[in-house]
C-alpha cells in the first residue's frame, strides 16, 4: 500500500470522525416525564410534583413588555428606576435587586469588559423586565392547589433591613401577607459570583399551610450566539448527575422539557457566562425548562420546584438555595463543586466529548501559566511536554518515514519496470517493504496523535474565559481570536481593511510554511495526482485555520517545527538526504 494513500486517508478519516461525531451522534435523551395537564393561570404548562405530593404552581417568570424609546441604555436605566432598589456592591458584582418582587435583575460583570479597549463597558449579564434583553433570576413559593394562601408576587414591594448587599453584609427582606403570614429572605454574597438565598416563610395563623419553593432563571429575546455546533449555548442543568442541554431553536419547538432530580442545578449559558439556580441538593425538585412568547417577544426560563412543605399554625418553613451569576472560570466552578457538592458543576463549560482529554490540557496550561505569566508561552511549553510524552512514537513513525524515503529509488525502479502490471507492481512493492522491514503505515501515526490533541486544545481556546482576551506578544493580544494581520494589506502597511475572507495573518502563513517544508522532509509520492494534492495542502491549511484562534495557530506552527527538528535529525542519523 503506498504510504501517501493512508496518509491521506488517515487525516480524511480521522478528521471527519472528530469534527461529525457530536453532529452525528448528540447525547440520547432521558425518559420523558408525563406532564400535568391543563394550564395555569399565566398559561404555562403543569409540572409533575414529586412521589406522594399534591400538585403545585409552576414558578411565575415574568410577562412584562419591553419600555419603548430612547437608546437601549437609557431605556434600562429608566426600567431600573421605575421600582425601590437594593444595591449589591462587590470586587466582581456590581448592580441592584428590585424590592418590587425582590428579584436579582440588575447585575454588572465589573471585571470584564466587552472589548479589549480600556474604556470598553463592563459585561451586562442580568438586566430588569421590561428592559432590551431582560434576563433575572427570582425565588419564592408557590402555592399547592387548593391551599388559598396570598403569596408575594412580581408586583408586591419587600422591606429591607439595610441599603446594600455585600459579601460582608448579607440583608434580610420581608413582605407581611396582611393575613398572618410573614415571608422573609435573607440574601448574602461571597466574593466570586455565588448569591446564598435562605427563605422563611412564618405561619401566624390558625391554619396549616402547605406550599413548595422555587428559583427561576429568565431571559427575554433570543440572544445572539456564535452559532458553532461544537458549543453549547442555551438552557442546561445537571439531573441526577446527568448533564442535560437544549438549545433555544429546540426548546421553541419542544416548548416545555421537565426532569426530576435530587439536588443538582439548571440555568441558561452564554459562551462565557452563566445564571444557574441550584436547589438543596439533598432535596427532591420537579426541574423545567420552558418557552413561550409574549406578543412578538421570546420568553426561556429554567426552574425548579422543591418539595412541597405544610407549615402548622405558628410555626415556620425554611428552604435553602443559591443562584451563581457570572463568568464561568474553570478553579471556580471546581471549587463550589467540591466545597458545596454541586454535582458536576464544571460541566457548565462545554469541555465536549473529549472531556477527557480537553479538561487535562486546560489545567495543564494553567498550571504553566502560574509560572510563565503568558498562556501563549504556556501553550508553547505545553506543546513541548506533549512531543515529549509520545516522543517514543513518533520516533518509531519518523524511523518509518525516513526508511520509506531511503527506499524511493528502488520503488521507482519497481514502477518503471511493472508500470503496465499493477497486481505485479503491489506484489514487488510487499515484497520490497518486507524485505527492507519498513511500515508504510507507520507514517500516519503522528497525525493521529496529533489531531485529537489539537482538536482539545481547539475546544480548550474557544469555550473558555481564561482564554479569551489573553494576550501574547506583539499583535497578538487575544489569543480566543484569530491573528488580526493580514496579508492583503501588507500587515498594516496599507491603510485598508480586507473582509474577513482576505484576513490571512502572519501566523497562520507561518503555519502554511511549516507544513511544506515537514512535508519536504517526507516520502514524495509516486503518484503525479497525489504529489500536487500534497503540494495544494499547505495553502488550503493556510486559508483554512486563518480565521481559528490565534493560540490553536500558535500551538501548530511551534508542532511543526518541533517534528520538522525531530525528523531532521532521525533522518540524518540514519544516513537519509533532507
Amino acid at each position: 500500500m503506498d504510504n501517501q494513500r493512508n496518509l491521506i486517508l488517515a487525516i480524511a478519516l480521522s478528521i471527519g470522525i472528530l469534527l461529525g461525531w457530536q453532529v452525528l451522534f448528540p447525547p440520547p435523551e432521558p425518559a420523558p416525564v408525563t406532564p400535568v395537564t391543563g394550564e395555569q393561570a399565566d398559561g404555562t404548562a403543569g409540572m409533575v410534583p414529586p412521589s406522594g405530593q399534591s400538585a403545585a404552581a409552576v414558578p411565575p417568570g415574568s410577562i412584562s413588555a419591553p419600555v419603548l424609546g430612547g437608546t437601549e441604555a437609557e431605556v434600562r436605566s429608566n426600567t431600573l428606576a421605575k421600582a425601590p432598589r437594593l444595591r449589591i456592591e462587590s470586587e466582581r458584582l456590581t448592580g441592584s435587586i428590585s424590592l418590587k418582587g425582590s428579584r436579582i435583575d440588575d447585575l454588572i460583570l465589573s471585571t470584564y469588559r466587552e472589548e479589549l479597549a480600556e474604556d470598553s463597558d463592563p459585561i451586562t449579564l442580568f438586566s430588569p423586565s421590561g428592559a432590551p434583553h431582560a434576563y433575572f433570576a427570582e425565588f419564592g413559593w408557590v402555592p399547592v392547589a387548593g391551599g388559598g394562601i396570598r403569596l408575594p408576587t412580581a408586583e408586591d414591594v419587600w422591606t429591607t433591613d439595610r441599603e446594600t448587599l455585600s459579601p460582608d453584609s448579607p440583608v434580610t427582606l420581608t413582605w407581611d401577607n396582611g393575613h398572618g403570614v410573614v415571608f422573609k429572605r435573607v440574601i448574602s454574597l461571597d466574593q466570586q459570583y455565588m448569591f446564598h438565598i435562605r427563605q422563611t416563610v412564618t405561619n401566624n395563623t390558625d391554619q396549616p399551610l402547605s406550599m413548595a419553593p422555587y428559583g427561576l432563571v429568565s431571559r427575554h429575546e433570543t440572544p445572539e450566539t456564535t452559532q458553532f455546533y461544537i458549543l453549547h449555548e442555551g438552557l442546561l442543568g445537571v439531573f441526577d448527575g446527568t448533564l442535560e442541554e437544549v438549545d433555544y431553536d429546540d426548546l421553541k419547538e419542544e416548548k416545555t422539557k421537565t426532569l426530576t432530580s435530587t439536588g443538582g442545578w439548571l440555568g441558561i449559558t452564554d459562551k462565557y457566562w452563566l445564571a444557574a439556580v441550584i436547589p438543596d441538593q439533598t432535596q427532591p425538585i420537579n426541574g423545567r425548562f420552558h418557552y413561550k412568547t409574549v406578543g412578538n417577544g421570546d420568553r426561556y426560563q429554567a426552574d425548579f420546584t422543591g418539595a412541597v412543605v405544610t407549615v402548622q399554625p405558628g410555626g415556620e418553613a425554611v428552604a435553602t438555595s443559591h443562584l451563581f451569576a457570572g463568568a464561568k472560570e474553570v478553579e471556580l466552578l471546581d471549587g463550589y463543586a467540591n466545597d458545596m457538592g454541586i454535582t458536576n458543576f464544571d460541566l457548565a463549560i462545554d469541555f465536549g466529548w473529549f472531556y477527557f482529554l480537553t479538561k487535562p490540557i486546560f489545567l495543564a496550561l494553567l498550571f504553566i501559566n502560574k509560572f510563565v505569566g503568558n498562556l501563549g508561552v504556556a501553550i508553547l511549553l505545553l506543546t513541548v511536554c506533549i512531543k515529549a510524552l509520545f516522543y517514543p512514537l513518533a520516533n518509531t513513525s519518523y524511523r518509518a518515514m525516513s526508511k520509506m524515503k531511503k527506499l524511493q529509488p528502488e520503488m521507482k525502479k519497481l514502477q518503471e519496470r511493472f508500470k503496465d502490471d499493477k497486481a505485479r507492481l503491489n506484489q514487488e512493492m510487499m515484497a520490497l517493504y518486507k524485505k527492507e522491514k519498513a511500515n508504510p503505515a507507520a507514517g500516519c501515526l503522528p497525525m493521529l496523535v496529533q489531531i485529537p490533541v489539537f482538536f482539545s486544545l481547539y475546544k480548550v481556546l474557544f469555550v473558555t474565559i481564561e482564554m479569551r482576551q489573553a494576550p501574547f506578544f506583539g499583535w497578538i493580544q487575544d489569543l480566543s481570536v484569530q491573528d488580526p494581520t493580514s496579508l492583503f494589506n501588507l500587515f498594516g502597511l496599507i491603510p485598508w481593511d480586507p473582509p474577513t475572507f482576505l484576513i490571512i495573518g502572519v501566523w497562520p502563513l507561518l503555519m502554511g510554511i511549516t507544513m511544506y517544508l515537514q512535508q519536504k522532509l517526507n516520502p514524495a509520492p509516486a503518484d503525479p495526482i497525489q504529489a500536487k494534492i500534497f503540494m495544494f495542502l499547505p495553502f488550503v491549511f493556510t486559508i483554512m485555520l486563518a480565521s481559528f484562534p490565534a493560540g490553536l495557530v500558535i500551538y501548530w506552527v511551534w508542532n511543526n517545527v518541533l517534528s520538522i527538528a525531530q525528523q531532521w535529525v532521525i533522518m540524518r542519523r540514519m544516513g537519509v538526504a533532507p
